[in-house]
């Protein structure tokens, strides 16, 4: 019987190691997806409440929409570095328009591109140089930030990031996302009190979202790790 048990803890554990070594497989796809769509969702109306009423606003906020097109349709490297027929990229609507709003958004857009395009140094650059302090959005971009450094090895600065952007997001939709994906790195890195602490965050407090109805899991299996 106790034979019985140590293995079926044996494969408790390995069942939990491969799923954390599923989260960075999965997320070399997927980095992004989530904060991509917030991004599409609030973009505009970002814009459109935070619009400058001149001139060289209206031109950035034009010279943003055809990269915008070319994001929606998964044309990372035509959003950024721009096409043969006018569109000039978001990095040069980020440079050439400095100090907009517009071209703020612009640097967005770029860390979202690199992230995709798998330039994650680059990425992180980008979405460090956004300046913004929207509920959704600037804690969006922390958590790409965070995704990053995790595709860079960088698994410190990754649950770091993930954690704060959880913390200053504090809703349903973002913060229980970003937990999960920092409480992974954190068994990942052998944490497990740490990841523990992350997932009874999503238990407790976010319970209402879609990651709280299997949490419990997460939560076992990192127990099951620490023994």
């Amino acid at each position: 019987m106790a034979e019985q048990k140590m293995t079926n803890e044996a494969l408790n554990v390995e069942d939990a190691l491969t799923q954390s070594e599923a989260f960075f497989i999965k997320n070399k796809k997927t980095i992004i997806g989530a904060v991509a769509a917030v991004v599409i969702i609030i973009a505009g109306v970002v814009m459109y409440k935070n619009l400058y009423a001149d001139p060289r606003e209206e031109k950035a906020q034009a010279a943003l929409f055809k990269g915008q097109e070319y994001f929606e349709a998964d044309a990372y490297a035509q959003a950024l570095n721009g096409d043969s027929i006018g569109f000039a990229g978001f990095a040069k609507v980020a440079n050439e328009y400095s100090g907009t709003k517009a071209a703020n958004l612009a640097k967005a857009y770029m860390g979202l591109c690199y992230a995709h395009l798998g330039q994650y140094d680059e990425a992180v650059k980008a979405l460090d140089s956004f300046d913004g302090d929207d509920q959704m959005v600037a804690p969006a971009m922390k958590g790409a930030m965070g995704n990053c450094y995790a595709q860079l090895g960088q698994l410190d600065k990754a649950a770091s990031m993930l954690l704060k952007a959880a913390n200053e997001a504090d809703n349903n939709s973002l913060s229980p996302i970003y937990l999960l994906q920092a409480g992974e790195i954190l068994v990942k890195q052998g944490k497990y009190d740490d990841a523990i602490k992350a997932y009874t965050t999503i238990k407790d407090k976010y319970f209402r979202s879609y990651q709280a109805m299997d949490i419990d899991k997460y939560i076992e299996q990192a127990k099951m790790l620490k023994k």
